[in-house]
């Protein structure tokens, strides 16, 4: 499971959160209905609140996402604040934007 999220699989939460110990590769896809938490490096895609649950966020301890998406709103790896980049971080809505902060 959330070990071949860490070889560049995916990997789908149905109806709760996601923990992941491991890194998460580039190429790789974490989804959850609820929050996702990665303790490690994140360079893959992240989708947290897949079925609409804007409360959701995604935790990380080394942002270098590929993508970012809460609840259909979403962040490229480009329009990540380079101050974020690399460090522990949360990505969160308030209200229709996703807002990544130091954590």
């Amino acid at each position: 499971g959330a070990r071949d999220a860490a070889r560049g699989e995916g990997f789908h939460a149905v109806g709760g959160d996601l923990v992941v110990l491991a890194p998460v590769s580039v190429g790789a896809e974490i989804i959850a209905d609820g929050n996702i938490h990665v303790y490690a490096p994140l360079r893959g895609k992240a989708l947290a609140g897949a079925q609409g649950n804007s409360d959701a966020s995604i935790f990380c301890l080394g942002l270098e996402a590929e993508f970012l998406s809460i609840a259909g709103r979403y962040l490229m790896a480009e329009q990540l604040p380079l101050a974020v980049r690399g460090k522990p971080a949360r990505a969160h809505l308030d209200g229709d934007s996703l807002i990544i902060t130091a954590l």
